[in-house]
């Protein structure tokens, strides 16, 4: 029974799989910090969001696989902490610039309408008062524009962000792993 479960955990395929020749090929090349201070690779974020777009967020498992000989369990358990720790410093970073932009997009719209009633109200009250027609005059655009460029930003500026917020999502909640580039297969018993 045991070596069922060896085999089957052998076999179990990952979801997030991706071969690296030491752990340099995980940070930024132009980092030379420790390990738990560097930036992260472009191209490794890159493909981990290219890999994970159909993946469901509970069950993401990365599993970095490189040969035996340059694997260290010290060096593994600080560079799982440093990716752990940059999705979510990702993930929160993208939630504040979402809230942000929300917040933004709110307050435009807002004041739009104020505009366009400020505008309303000089058209209907200004007899002929040049001053009141004035207001008027700059006040109906203003409150155009700023009506109009709130809701692009709630709709679509918003919307732009959401493919980041989803992946630094998953990827947040993932497990991370690394292992050998050729596992040994325990021998299976013969009964």
């Amino acid at each position: 029974m045991e070596g069922e479960e060896i085999e089957a955990q052998l076999g179990k395929t990952s979801d997030i799989e991706l071969w690296i020749g030491d752990y340099d090929y995980i940070f930024s090349d132009f980092d030379s910090r420790p390990y738990s201070e560097r930036l992260l690779s472009e191209d490794l974020l890159t493909e981990m969001n290219r890999v994970s777009k159909d993946k469901k967020s509970e069950e993401i498992e990365i599993q970095f696989i490189m040969p035996n000989d340059k694997r260290d369990q010290k060096k593994e358990a600080v560079i799982k902490k440093r990716l752990k720790d940059q999705f979510k410093i990702n993930l929160k970073n993208i939630e504040e610039t979402k809230k942000k932009i929300l917040r933004q997009g709110s307050t435009f719209v807002f004041f739009g309408i104020i505009f366009m009633v400020i505008a309303t109200f000089f058209l209907t009250n200004n007899g002929n008062n040049y001053f009141l027609t004035f207001l008027s005059v700059i006040s109906e655009p203003a409150g155009w524009f700023l009506f109009w460029e709130g809701l692009n930003l709630l709709i679509f500026d918003v919307k732009k962000k959401l493919p980041d917020l989803e992946f630094y999502d998953k990827i947040s909640k993932a497990k991370i792993n690394f292992v050998d580039e050729n596992p040994v297969k325990q021998p299976q018993k013969t009964i």
